[in-house]
């Protein structure tokens, strides 16, 4: 597991090794072990490298046989053995025995189809000197990042994350204002957009190449959820399990101390069940909490634990969690805005003290149909069936009449939401649940300024492609199909990833694993979701691991009590930053209504944790990454 970066000057000038190597430091956490430069003329390679596999030997920058190629590469290949005997049936001779090697050859091999030989997570740049072409690619799912910036003149900068790409006197620190009304609705920026104008991310399952000044990128993977195979209920559970077995079997393999985190959910028991049947000695769990016991779920996962004989390490986060705030700030590079990227932070940093691998549940949900919004979706295409007088008298004026709380949220307060978008078109209405702050919000809440300056921007054009690409498919499969693409790798796997390289610990996920995702989609969707019952055959398959009373419990999701915070400890914090004449003058959003969501909140009138905690991280980004500049 690494940290890559480099970058090519297009007029031939011969690079300055200075930049590449404070580049390359930037990231030296993501690395701590050892670096690694290759500069040849007007090219530059780099990485910081944590020796999990072939410690001896396994040192980049690695070169094909007649070393004109050179590769740096982040993440594993977990069926890199079996690939290397068959090359080595080939002729390919090997000097090292690390699962980068494989790739370097492979890509000899096979040229840009390489990528589809590879199980596993990665991020990875070849240069080829007889070509004079830089090939970047990125794994199916996401896992493993690539930003990069293209120059107008033609040179290419590109690096794991942004303190790297930033290092480099040529790429600007231009907002993208596009980007920021993304971020308002999706908490994070959505690739291939960021931050910033001349950056841009690798999207999953992608690949790029550099060639004379110009690049050209193509997606090379995608789930197909249109081929569907005849299998009864009993025999998708064995496969299922079979599958998830292998995929954490082989993600167990490791040179360095290895561990897991378990939550106490679904996913992460279903990994720490298997993980103990696997392993020779007891497997080291580490779970996260809170001291507000409806947030926490320490005393599930500590079952688990005792269930499958795992030793058990807990840790609770307290509100002074706001002292990590600055270095979430500092890794992320860019806004971001999941609250549980602190307790993701957390337990990378307090796993770190006892392993160097730590496998997850993540992905779990996306292809096993485990978020509420999935039966939530259900149910709206049955709403939409009765008729449009019936609604309106037997069930909206109803539930219009229901007393909800704007504090507290209960089943009478969704119930009102859930009909606010369910009489929309399918992608408006998941794009109404996934945001937070919709179209309606934002009209209040930007200045004229910012808000002429997004005019004909559409956030949710970001999933109007993928329900269209998954046209044809039901609502479960393109819903799934849209949180894979989307939510999955510009949230989920950006939080972990970049919480757990923040701590230098390696995070593997058996859930993602492709041909596991593949199988997932390609199953029928009342299997996958019972009725309206979530992640029905994944519970099924678990509960033969784990005790049922953990399986069939009212799903918590990973969140974090800001808005308790942001009512006591962090009050003063909220205000200090949100109320600052600094803020008040950014020039993004009113500063009415920012004193409006800060009163409201602190005072106890209304429940706006969510979008505070959007606007304290996009404020607090402004602060160091253009204020400071």
């Amino acid at each position: 597991m690494c940290g890559i970066t480099g970058f090519i000057n297009a007029n031939g000038t011969a690079v300055d090794r200075s930049i590449l190597e404070r580049m390359n430091h930037a990231i030296i956490h993501r690395g701590p072990d050892e670096d690694g430069f290759y500069v040849n003329e007007n090219v530059a390679l780099a990485m910081r490298r944590l020796s999990i596999i072939d410690l001896a030997s396994g040192q980049q920058p690695i070169y094909n046989t007649d070393k004109t190629k050179a590769i740096v590469f982040n993440g594993e290949i977990y069926n890199y053995q079996i690939l290397r005997d068959d090359l080595e049936k080939r002729g390919a001779k090997f000097y090292t025995k690390s699962d980068t090697e494989v790739v370097i050859h492979l890509y000899d091999e096979y040229g840009d189809d390489c990528l589809r030989h590879l199980r596993g997570m990665f991020a990875l740049a070849i240069w080829d000197e007889r070509k004079k072409t830089l090939f970047l690619a990125r794994d199916r799912v996401g896992k493993k990042p690539i930003l990069y910036s293209h120059q107008t003149n033609g040179d290419l900068v590109f690096g794991s994350e942004f303190q790297a790409v930033l290092q480099h006197p040529s790429v600007s620190r231009e907002v993208d204002l596009a980007a920021i009304d993304s971020y308002m609705s999706y908490l994070c920026v959505p690739a291939p957009q960021t931050a910033f104008k001349q950056i841009r991310k690798l999207e999953p399952g992608h690949w790029l190449k550099w060639k004379a000044g110009k690049i050209e990128t193509k997606r090379y993977w995608q789930p197909d959820f249109s081929k569907k195979i005849k299998i009864t209920e009993e025999e998708a559970i064995e496969e299922t399990t079979r599958i998830l077995r292998e995929s954490t079997k082989l993600r167990m393999i490791s040179e360095v101390p290895l561990g897991a985190f378990l939550s106490g959910g679904v996913d992460s028991s279903a990994v720490v069940a298997l993980m103990a049947q696997e392993s020779s000695t007891p497997v080291k769990t580490f779970s996260i909490g809170f001291e507000e016991e409806d947030f926490s779920e320490l005393k599930y996962a500590k079952r688990v634990a005792e269930h499958v004989g795992a030793e058990y390490h807990e840790f609770i986060v307290r509100p002074n969690a706001l002292d990590v705030i600055p270095t979430l700030v500092e890794h992320y590079g860019e806004p971001y805005a999941d609250s549980s990227a602190i307790p993701t932070y957390y337990v990378a940093k307090e796993t770190r003290k006892h392993v160097t691998v730590a496998l997850n549940g993540d992905g779990g949900d996306e292809s096993f149909a485990g978020y509420e919004r999935y039966a939530a979706m259900r149910i709206a295409e049955a709403y939409h069936r009765v008729p449009k007088a019936l609604r309106k008298i037997l069930i909206e004026a109803p539930v219009n009449l229901l007393p909800t709380s704007e504090l507290k949220r209960s089943r009478f307060r969704d119930a009102k939401r859930f009909l606010q978008a369910a009489n929309l078109p399918r992608t408006e209405r998941y794009f109404r649940w996934m945001s937070t702050f919709n179209r309606d919000a934002k009209r209040d809440l930007y200045t004229k300024d910012f808000e002429a300056s997004v005019a004909g921007q559409n956030a949710s054009h970001f999933l109007d492609d993928w329900f269209a690409t998954a046209n044809g498919t039901g609502t479960l499969d393109a819903t799934l199909l849209t949180d894979q693409m989307t939510y999955l790798p510009n949230d989920l796997l950006v939080k972990v990833d970049i919480a757990s390289m923040a701590n230098s610990l390696e995070a593997r996920s058996p859930f993602l694993d492709h041909n596991l995702i593949e199988f997932a989609a390609s199953l029928p969707e009342q299997m996958k979701m019972s009725r309206f019952e979530t992640k029905s055959l994944l519970k099924k398959a678990t509960a033969r691991l784990v005790p049922r009373e953990v399986v069939y419990r009212k799903k918590m999701g990973f969140g974090v009590p800001v808005g308790r915070w942001f009512r006591g400890e962090m009050k003063d914090f909220v205000r200090s930053v949100l109320l600052s004449e600094k803020s008040l003058k950014r020039g993004v959003v009113r500063p009415e209504m920012i004193e409006r969501y800060v009163d409201e909140h602190t005072t106890g009138g209304r429940d706006h944790s969510f979008q505070i905690w959007t606007l304290l991280m996009l404020e607090l980004w402004f602060q160091r990454f253009i204020d400071q500049q």
